[in-house]
């Protein structure tokens, strides 16, 4: 149960910094589609740092899954991707994945890095 409610807190704080960050990204001029990128970059980032500082338990629960579980959005993602395609901005939609993948996994391995 304990292991419930970290997950649960790290999550009630991730979700409204994934919020936060999109809507400053928005007020900016920025898409929503920046805003996604930066929350799962950053997520892969974080995550990128546990992994390496071999961080488990009930901190990996409450950063790991909790925060960074609702900092960043597959979902999200999957949506502005879905309407990339439908709207027929398939070259725009792939180059969104690009991105997600390229700089996520770039985030994360920097992560690993400074932890290592």
């Amino acid at each position: 149960m304990t292991t419930l409610l970290l997950v649960a807190v790290g999550a009630a704080v991730g979700a409204p910094v994934r919020y936060a960050v999109t809507q400053l990204l928005r007020e900016r001029g920025a898409t929503t589609h920046l805003g996604t990128l930066v929350v799962n970059v950053l997520g892969s980032f974080v995550l990128g740092l546990l992994v390496a500082a071999a961080v488990g338990g009930n901190a990996l629960a409450l950063v790991g899954t909790g925060f960074c579980g609702a900092l960043t959005t597959m979902s999200t993602l999957a949506l502005e991707l879905w309407d990339g395609i439908f709207e027929l901005r398939i070259r725009h939609a792939v180059a969104q994945l690009v991105l997600h993948l390229v700089l996520g996994l770039g985030a994360a391995w920097l992560g690993w890095a400074i932890a290592s």
